[in-house]
C-alpha cells in the first residue's frame, strides 16, 4: 500500500477541517495516510525530515506548496521528491495551471491514480523558490493592496464564497487609478530585450501560467516545457493601459503590439526600484533580481 504523509495548517478554520476530513477519507481508501500540521518553517523542516520515501501531499494553496517545495529544496531533498496538492486555498493558481482539479474529492483521486511527472522549477540568485510564477511592476503593486483587502475579507463568506477572493481584482482595481511606469532593463538568456528607454508597466515570469486566482498572466507557461515564458507590457499611456487590462482578462494580451512574449532559461531585470510578487509573496523594494530556470527539479502528481 502506498505510503502517504499529508501537510496542513495547523490553523486552518472550521471549513477547511471539514474539506481536508473529506479528502482523507478518499486517500486513506488506497493508501497510508498520516496527517501533519504544521504553522511554521520550523515545524515544517522537522515533519520533513520524517518523511523519508513517501509522497508529500500538500493541502492548502500556493503558499502551502510554496513553502514545502521550499524547505525540501535547502534540505538538498527536493530532486527525489514526489508531491501531491488538494488545492485548498484563495487562489489555488498553481492546481489552475497544471489542470489539478480544484474539486477536493476529485483532487483526492488525482493523488491516488494520478501520474508522478517531472516539474521544472524557478530560482533566483539569492537561491529563493518560485515555483509558479514572479512578477514585477503594476501586478506586484495589484498584489500588495490585494493582499491587505484579502485579510479584511478572507473571513467573510456568502454562502459557499470566499470573498477573500476578490483580493487580487480589488488590488488591480486600486492600482489601476494611478498605475505608474518603470524604466528597466530586461535581459532574456543575456539578450537585452527591453532598456530603461523605454518605460513598462509590468514583466511577467511564468513557469505557471495563472495568477491572483486565475488571471492568465503567461498564458502559454507550463511547467514541464523546461522553460520560462516571459511577458513584457509596455502598455504606459492611459488607453493603452485600458486595453492591456480588458485583454489580460481574457489571456489575449499577447494580441497587442505593446506586449512582448518570450522565452528563455534565464532573465533579469534591473532599473528603478520595483517589488516583486512571487508565488503570491510580496518582496522587495530592489533595483535588480535574476532568476533561471531548474529544469526537471521534482516530480508532482498530474493527470495522466
Amino acid at each position: 500500500m502506498r505510503s502517504l504523509l499529508v501537510i496542513t495548517n495547523a490553523d486552518a478554520g472550521t471549513s477547511d477541517e471539514e474539506t481536508l476530513a473529506t479528502a482523507l477519507e478518499i486517500l486513506r481508501s488506497g493508501a497510508s495516510v498520516e496527517v501533519a500540521k504544521t504553522s511554521n518553517p520550523g515545524e515544517l523542516d522537522g515533519v520533513l525530515h520524517r518523511a523519508g520515501g513517501r509522497t508529500v501531499v500538500v493541502a492548502g494553496g500556493d503558499g502551502s506548496i510554496h513553502a514545502v517545495v521550499t524547505a525540501l529544496h535547502k534540505r538538498h531533498e527536493l530532486a527525489g521528491s514526489t508531491l501531491g496538492l488538494l488545492p485548498m486555498g484563495t487562489g489555488n493558481d498553481f492546481a489552475r495551471g497544471n489542470d489539478i482539479p480544484l474539486d477536493i474529492e476529485d483532487a483526492a483521486r488525482l493523488v491516488l491514480d494520478g501520474e508522478p511527472r517531472k516539474v521544472d522549477l524557478i530560482i533566483d540568485e539569492t537561491g529563493t523558490v518560485v515555483v509558479n510564477n514572479v512578477h514585477v511592476g503594476v501586478g506586484a503593486q495589484a498584489s500588495r493592496k490585494g493582499a491587505r483587502w484579502k485579510g479584511r475579507l478572507g473571513a467573510v463568506g456568502v454562502g459557499k464564497v470566499n470573498l477573500g477572493k476578490l483580493g487580487y481584482p480589488i488590488g488591480a482595481l486600486l492600482s489601476a487609478f494611478h498605475p505608474p511606469s518603470w524604466r528597466m532593463r530586461v535581459e532574456v538568456d543575456g539578450r537585452v530585450v527591453n532598456d530603461v528607454d523605454r518605460p513598462v508597466l509590468m514583466v511577467a515570469i511564468g513557469n505557471g501560467s495563472n495568477v491572483g486566482g486565475g488571471t492568465e498572466l503567461n498564458p502559454e507557461a507550463d511547467t514541464e516545457d523546461g522553460q520560462l515564458d516571459v511577458m513584457i507590457s509596455r502598455a504606459v499611456g492611459p488607453m493603452a493601459k485600458l486595453g492591456y487590462v480588458a485583454k489580460l482578462r481574457n489571456g489575449d494580451q499577447d494580441d497587442r503590439d505593446d506586449v512582448l512574449m518570450l522565452r528563455g532559461k534565464s532573465v533579469k531585470v534591473s532599473g528603478d526600484e520595483f517589488w516583486m510578487s512571487a508565488d503570491g509573496e510580496i518582496d522587495g523594494p530592489e533595483r535588480s533580481r535574476s532568476w533561471r530556470l531548474e529544469p526537471a527539479a521534482y516530480s508532482m502528481i498530474l493527470p495522466s
